[in-house]
């Protein structure tokens, strides 16, 4: 058996990191989309951000020990810090000005428990951290309604549909890539062997159906869907700032999965193991079916069914070897993205009419 250190408690701090990286990551790309990148007090600001995710990134694997005051520091210092800057570029008498206020009064709020979570005993950290960690998640579903300051509307929230899609597809691509590299790495550093290599093939191609499928009918069309949206702020609130997590998620459970895939490939997998195996595309393709769903308003029978066969994959893998369960996988996936392309081609030869 393999992947025994997947524990319990240890998911769940990757999963909580995964929200905060995540969070820090998603206001940036706000910011970029309300400022021109080009100007160069925004790229000093966003050369301060890049230091301090460094930062924080540097203290994730300790976050939750002795590099607890850097990861909260760092983090505390990038929301608070990028959001007293950019309002302090906008006129008083700039419509964005009172939602920048309200973004520092709520990054302020939540600071004070960041920073409290960091002080305090292992014990009680992640408790306040998830006070913390759920003000920040729930303050853009109500507006950061501030005293005093009033509640901002989605329609206050001017998006350039093109760049901003843009930003989220770059960053599916970049950490699919990514999963790809970090599987090499693990390949090359265990040996070459020819069930290796037929591993890394399967975690490859897993990867790559996962690229196919991200990148159909409601990728095609995002662009212009929010462009001619009456409301594209909450489009892009809801399509992307949340509902892009899950799929960002499963990501992540893929490369797991594909690391234990690839370090040993012949041996049977723990129920953590599995879930990496099964349940990661499984989230993938349900975060997908929700962003449709909220883009196009409706989802798709097709992913559903395939979420399906992985959980019942799920039911069996404890009995499988990795490789079986992973080719398994990969043959479901398959399945789904010949059925989808062959939909779409017949689609658009219909419009060609």
């Amino acid at each position: 058996m393999i992947d025994a250190d997947l524990s319990r408690a240890a998911i769940a701090q990757a999963a909580f990191i995964l929200l905060v990286v995540w969070w820090a990551w998603i206001y940036t790309t706000w910011m970029v989309n309300w400022f021109d990148p080009r100007s160069t007090k925004v790229r000093l600001i966003l050369a301060c951000v890049t230091l301090t995710s460094l930062l924080m990134s540097a203290a994730i694997p300790t976050a939750f020990a002795g590099g607890a005051a850097l990861f909260a520091g760092a983090y505390v210092l990038m929301q608070v810090g990028r959001n007293l800057a950019a309002m302090a570029l906008l006129e008083r008498d700039h419509h964005l000005r009172r939602v920048f206020e309200r973004l520092v009064a709520w990054s302020c709020a939540s600071a004070v428990l960041w920073i409290l979570g960091a002080v305090v005993g292992e014990g009680a950290r992640p408790w306040i951290w998830g006070a913390a960690l759920a003000i920040d998640l729930l303050a853009p579903l109500v507006g950061y309604v501030t005293p005093g300051l009033g509640r901002s509307r989605t329609t206050d929230w001017d998006v350039e549909g093109a760049h901003f899609a843009e930003r989220f597809q770059s960053f599916v691509i970049i950490a699919l890539g990514e999963s790809i590299v970090i599987t090499g790495a693990t390949a090359s550093s265990r040996g070459l062997s020819p069930s290796s290599v037929l591993a890394l093939a399967v975690a490859f191609f897993i990867s790559a159906v996962l690229f196919w499928l991200y990148f159909g009918e409601v990728a095609e069309h995002t662009m212009s869907d929010i462009a001619a949206a009456e409301d594209p702020g909450s489009i892009a609130r809801d399509a992307y700032t949340y509902l892009h997590l899950p799929i960002v998620a499963g990501i992540i459970m893929v490369a797991v999965a594909d690391d234990l895939l690839v370090a040993h490939p012949s041996d049977h997998l723990t129920t953590a193991g599995v879930v990496m195996t099964t349940i990661g595309p499984a989230v993938y393709l349900l975060g997908e079916t929700m962003v449709r769903l909220r883009m196009i308003g409706r989802g798709s029978p097709k992913r559903l069914l395939c979420v399906a066969a992985l959980a019942v994959l799920a039911l069996l893998g404890g009995e499988m070897s990795a490789l079986a369960l992973s080719c398994c996988v990969a043959g479901v996936l398959a399945i789904l993205a010949i059925s989808e392309a062959g939909w779409l081609a017949r689609r658009v030869a219909f419009r060609g009419r």
